[in-house]
């Protein structure tokens, strides 16, 4: 029976009930036993299949959800993979770090420069990791498709940069020109009743999945992302939110700016 570390996590205990029906339906077709075993110190959910279906289903969830690998024979130089910011709040001013999924035998960050991130959303303009960080609303645990560009596992040390499916979708957003709020630790089903029951369902266009329980809130033209979190944070405790507004970015880089540059 093979153990899965899914690009899925947790942030808090009771949430790995929460998963597992999600994940269940996504395999119900499937001759197969599963289960959610656990999960990582750093919150990557872990599942045990078995049956006759076993390699559908991994080959299903590999491509549905994500597979973590866990140490890093397992990263490919050029590969895309699941990302998070981690450690946030003490990024240094030249880099932030990402959690990939490494943590056998020891957890390995991999870490996103600077340097990239200016060629890649800011047109190659020299702005400050912390007000790229404003602009596109990073934070801990924000949820990043990234490009493995360099790997060393004597030194421990993975570069990577965005890929361009991550690039695509912050044009995608920015091309829209409407407010994201980003909700970090919630699932779709508990995002929806909160922001019915706050009244919000006509500033709503829809609710975006950005994994099991990441998703950006769809504003609709007009509704400012951030003025819905002081009531929605009622209803969603030990949550994040951050806000991805086009209308900031367009007024800090100018309208005429290629953003962010597929390169």
């Amino acid at each position: 029976m093979p153990t899965l570390t899914l690009c899925a996590k947790t942030y808090r205990d009771r949430q790995l009930r929460q998963i597992e029906p999600l994940l269940r339906a996504k395999l119900e077709d499937l001759k197969v036993n599963f289960k959610v075993r656990d999960a990582t110190s750093r919150g990557w959910v872990r599942v045990d299949l078995s049956g006759e279906d076993e390699r559908v289903a991994t080959n299903f969830l590999a491509k549905g959800v994500g597979l973590c690998s866990t140490n890093l024979e397992g990263l490919r130089k050029f590969s895309t993979a699941k990302a998070c910011i981690t450690a946030f709040g003490k990024s240094r001013d030249s880099s932030l770090s990402l959690d990939v999924g490494v943590y056998e035998p020891e957890v390995v960050d991999a870490t996103l420069r600077l340097s990239d991130l200016q060629a890649q959303l800011c047109d190659g303009r020299k702005v400050a990791l912390n007000r790229i960080s404003q602009l596109y609303g990073f934070c801990d645990d924000y949820p990043l498709n990234v490009k493995i560009m360099s790997l060393d596992a004597v030194q421990k040390r993975v570069e990577v940069m965005l890929a361009e499916t991550q690039l695509g979708q912050f044009s995608d957003w920015t091309d829209s020109l409407l407010d994201r709020l980003v909700v970090i630790g919630s699932s779709e089903d508990e995002v929806a009743v909160a922001v019915e029951k706050m009244g919000f369902v006509r500033d709503v266009v829809k609710i975006e999945p950005l994994g099991l329980l990441e998703h950006a809130i769809v504003c609709k033209l007009g509704t400012d992302a951030a003025g819905l979190i002081p009531r929605l944070g009622r209803c969603l405790p030990n949550t994040v939110f951050s806000v991805f507004s086009p209308r900031r970015l367009l007024e800090f880089f100018g309208e005429d700016s290629n953003l962010p540059a597929l390169s």
